[in-house]
C-alpha cells in the first residue's frame, strides 16, 4: 500500500529564494526600454499513486539574481539578463529521479546566471542549449560514479525569455503551451515513442490515448553523455500565457480543460492550484508539476488575428552553432589501407532495463540510433603480421607435432 501523498509544494524543492537583496547595479537605468511584466507561479504535487515526488521546477529572474516564489518574485519586470523558467520530471527509481531533476534545475540556473547580459536573442538561445547540455553531462557523470543512481535521468523543458523572444529547450516529454486569445497551442514536440508513431502514420491521436507504451520517451538528461536539445521559439504578444508542465498534468487533463482554466483564471497561483487539483481528481497517476506565466506591458505588441493563427511549434536553428562546432573539430585521422573486418556495433540499452524493474511507470526507450549513425558498420583495422613471424609460428607448430609423434608413436 502506498504512503499517504504529501501536501503539494508551491515553491521549488528545496526552497531557495535568494537571501541577498537585489543589487541596484544589476538593473541599469534604461528609460528607452518599454516595460514587460511577468506574473508567474509554480506548483508541484506528488499525486495520488507515487510515494516520492521526482519532479522539480525552476523560476528565476536573472536580472535581479533571484530564484524562487517569494511574494516579491511572483511579479517580475523583465530586465537585460532576462528570466528562466523550467520543469524537470525525474526518473530512475528510489530517490535517484529526484536527484536528477534537482541537479538539472540547479545546474541550468547556475550556467544561465554566470555571464553578463546576453548580446541578443541568439546568444540567449545558445546559452540555454549549452546549459541543458551541461546538466545532462553532469547527471550522466554522477550516475556513473554512484551505482545506486545508475539509470537516473530527467526530462527538461526550460524556457528563457529576453524582450519579446521566448526560447524553449526540450529534452523528453514535459511540455510547453502558449494560450493566445482563445487558442491553446503546444509549442514543444514530445520526444516520445507515441509521437514518433503518430508522425509516421502508424497511430492516431485517439489510439495514442490508450496506447500501452505511451510513457516511453526517446531521450532524457543523464542517460547519455550527450543530448540533442530541441530548441523552439515564440515571439510573445501582450496577454500571452505560458504553461510548462510534466506529463503528470498533460497526461491526465485534456487540452480543452487546460485552455478553459488558463483562460478563465487570471491569477497564476490559482491556475496552478486548480490544474494540479484537476489532475489529482482524474487519478493523479504521476507526480504533477506546472508553471504558469502571464506576460503583460507596453513592451509587447497586442495580438492580431494573424498572430493567433500563426502560433505553432516552431523549431529554431541557431545560425552559427553548427559552423562553430565544425571549425573546432579536429581533422579526421587518416588510416593506412589495411585489411578490415566489418562489425555492426549497437550501443547497449541496459541503462533503462534496470530502472524499469524498480518503477515501471516511467520508461525510456532505446534511443533512435539511426539518427546518430550508430548502426553503420564500423571499420576496425587489422594489420597483417610480418612474414618472418608467420614462418616462425609455422616452424614451431611443426616441431611440436614431431615431438608428439616421437613420444606417442616411435617410442
Amino acid at each position: 500500500m502506498s504512503e499517504q501523498p504529501s501536501a503539494p509544494t508551491d515553491v521549488e524543492r528545496p526552497a531557495d529564494a535568494e537571501k541577498d537583496p537585489p543589487d541596484e547595479h544589476t538593473q541599469p537605468d534604461r528609460p528607452h526600454r518599454q516595460e514587460i511584466r511577468v506574473r508567474i507561479f509554480g506548483r508541484t504535487d506528488v499525486g495520488q499513486v507515487r510515494e516520492h515526488n521526482e519532479d522539480n521546477f525552476l523560476v528565476a529572474d536573472l536580472t535581479r539574481g533571484t530564484r524562487g516564489l517569494m511574494e516579491a518574485d511572483r511579479t517580475q519586470i523583465l530586465g537585460d539578463r532576462g528570466a528562466v523558467f523550467g520543469v524537470c520530471d525525474g526518473m530512475g527509481g528510489a530517490a535517484a529521479g529526484e536527484v536528477a531533476s534537482q541537479l538539472a534545475v540547479d545546474i541550468i540556473h547556475q550556467k544561465m546566471s554566470q555571464s553578463d547580459a546576453p548580446a541578443g536573442p541568439d546568444d540567449l538561445a545558445a546559452r540555454l542549449v549549452r546549459s541543458i547540455e551541461a546538466a545532462g553531462l553532469r547527471i550522466f557523470t554522477e550516475a556513473k560514479l554512484d551505482r545506486s543512481r545508475r539509470g537516473m535521468g530527467t526530462t527538461s523543458t526550460i524556457s528563457a525569455l529576453m524582450d519579446k523572444h521566448l526560447f524553449v529547450g526540450q529534452v523528453g516529454d514535459s511540455r510547453a503551451y502558449i494560450l493566445r486569445g482563445e487558442r491553446l497551442v503546444q509549442v514543444t514536440r514530445d520526444q516520445s515513442l507515441v509521437t514518433q508513431l503518430i508522425e509516421a502514420g502508424q497511430l492516431t491521436e485517439e489510439e495514442a490515448e490508450t496506447f500501452e507504451h505511451n510513457n516511453i520517451i526517446l531521450q532524457a538528461l543523464g542517460t547519455s553523455d550527450t543530448v540533442q536539445v530541441d530548441l523552439t521559439h515564440v515571439e510573445l504578444r501582450r496577454g500571452d500565457t505560458l504553461m510548462l508542465c510534466s506529463d503528470g498534468l498533460s497526461g491526465m487533463i485534456r487540452n480543452d480543460e487546460i485552455r478553459e482554466i488558463l483562460r478563465s483564471v487570471d491569477d497564476p497561483l490559482e491556475s496552478c492550484k486548480l490544474l494540479t487539483d484537476r489532475a489529482n481528481q482524474a487519478g493523479g497517476h504521476d507526480n504533477i508539476t506546472v508553471v504558469v506565466a502571464k506576460f503583460e506591458g507596453e513592451g509587447l505588441d497586442g495580438p492580431t488575428q494573424d498572430d493567433i493563427d500563426r502560433l505553432r511549434y516552431e523549431k529554431y536553428q541557431l545560425p552559427t552553432r553548427s559552423q562553430d562546432r565544425a571549425e573546432t573539430l579536429p581533422e579526421p585521422r587518416r588510416v593506412k589501407e589495411l585489411e578490415t573486418q566489418k562489425i555492426s556495433v549497437r550501443p547497449p540499452a541496459g541503462y533503462r532495463e534496470n530502472a524499469a524493474e524498480e518503477d515501471d511507470s516511467d520508461g525510456l526507450a532505446e534511443p533512435d540510433y539511426d539518427r546518430f549513425h550508430a548502426n553503420e558498420p564500423v571499420q576496425i583495422p587489422v594489420e597483417t603480421a610480418p612474414q618472418w613471424l608467420i614462418v616462425m609460428m609455422i616452424a614451431s607448430a611443426v616441431a611440436c607435432m614431431l615431438v608428439v609423434v616421437y613420444v606417442y608413436v616411435i617410442r
